[in-house]
């Protein structure tokens, strides 16, 4: 697994919350969507031009500009790709 912050994630990618680097009402404003240490959120969705991005937390989705996500340290987690074969026969 792999630290880095929330705005870095690609689609579909999911990670956990380790830390907020927002101070303030931002934080707060964090904390009141729900986006605290220990939750996981995923990246659902990214704007045509990339921002804001859509994400998904505690069963509802909210969509964040790409500088605020950048204040959410989140752990990554691992991606696992699985190769689909087709037998020929």
């Amino acid at each position: 697994m792999s630290i880095t912050t929330l705005n870095l994630l690609s689609q579909g990618d999911s990670a956990t919350i380790i830390s907020i680097g927002a101070t303030g009402a931002l934080r707060r404003r964090f904390a009141e969507m729900g986006l605290v240490r220990g939750e996981t959120i995923s990246a659902v969705k990214i704007a045509p031009l990339g921002d804001p991005v859509m994400y998904s937390i505690k069963g509802y989705r909210l969509a964040m500009r790409r500088e605020e996500a950048a204040q959410i340290h989140v752990e990554a987690a691992r991606t696992v790709q699985i190769e689909s074969r087709v037998a020929h026969g």
